[in-house]
């Protein structure tokens, strides 16, 4: 927890032009495990129910 309450300071010390970046890449990098925890799902067969619903 230590670490997760620091990490929060840090980023809450962050001068308005690094918050941005740090949040771009922040998004980028959260967007990147979307995308492969769908790619696994698709793989696995968990979204076939889905698909057949929407079809």
């Amino acid at each position: 927890m230590a670490d997760i309450t620091a990490l929060q300071e840090a980023v809450l010390a962050l001068s308005d032009d690094d918050y941005a970046r740090f949040k771009r890449w922040f998004s980028e990098v959260d967007w990147e495990k979307w995308d492969r925890r769908i790619e696994e799902d698709s793989a696995e067969g968990t979204l076939d129910r889905l698909i057949a619903e929407a079809l």
